[in-house]
């Protein structure tokens, strides 16, 4: 079983930062990808940035520019900088972990519970 726990987010002002962090638990021996997606009110989940574990990333074109993913291996912790915050970036962002290997068994795809990020205008 894959735990991942997601902090970091709150109400910022527009054009703000905030970093958000999720870090997975458990006996765990290697992650490939981990990310971070959002979904705002009314609307699907998207991708917000993801990383390999070599450190490949690849953006959404909103966060391009203005967020930062980046990771821990050794801590299994992957975090968002997230500057220059506009009020559409206000969602529930989710922490998202690939290809997880714990033991024998692969776990494809896990989800933290989403932490909340709200921009005032």
């Amino acid at each position: 079983q894959v735990q991942l726990v997601e902090s970091g987010g709150g109400l910022v002002q527009a054009g703000g930062s905030l970093r958000l962090s999720c870090t997975a638990s458990g006996n765990i021996f290697s992650i490939n990808v981990m990310g971070w997606y959002r979904q705002a009110p009314g609307k699907q989940r998207e991708l917000v940035a993801v990383q390999s574990s070599g450190g490949r990333a690849n953006y959404a074109d909103s966060a391009k520019g203005r967020f930062t993913i980046s990771r821990d291996n050794a801590k299994n912790t992957v975090y968002l900088q997230m500057n220059s915050l506009k009020p559409e970036d206000t969602a529930v962002y989710f922490c998202n972990a690939e290809r997880v290997v714990i033991g024998r068994d692969i776990f494809l795809s896990s989800w933290g519970q989403g932490t909340q990020v709200t921009v005032s205008s």
